[in-house]
């Protein structure tokens, strides 16, 4: 099986189990080997806004350390806009590393899960 046919299978059945709504704007992250980014969608599928870790202004530190700051860029964005409850979509990745960092970043930048 080849690596990424098997996280379309896993990003396949969380979206099956995560649905966004008017009140609850989905989270959804995409991780590459560099980069990371974060972007908030209705529930049309329509992106509201996206954040990445070329945005950030302090672009030192390790990979998890970028993300948690991507997480609060997110959180501040989203608060501008009057977001508070999101659902989380981790798209197939596990929850470790920079995606529990981005996740972490957005809880403390005032968003909930």
């Amino acid at each position: 099986m080849i690596r990424s046919s098997g996280r379309k299978k896993r990003q396949k059945r969380v979206r099956a189990k995560i649905k966004g709504t008017l009140e609850r704007v989905r989270l959804n992250i995409f991780r590459s080997n560099l980069h990371i980014y974060g972007s908030l969608v209705d529930n049309k599928g329509k992106v509201i806004f996206s954040v990445n870790d070329k945005e950030v202004k302090d672009k030192k530190g390790t990979g998890t350390e970028k993300a948690y700051k991507v997480g609060l860029l997110l959180g501040e964005k989203a608060k501008f806009k009057k977001i508070t409850k999101v659902v989380f979509d981790r798209a197939g990745y596990k929850y470790h590393g920079r995606v529990r960092a981005l996740a972490q970043g957005a809880r403390e930048g005032g968003l909930k899960f």
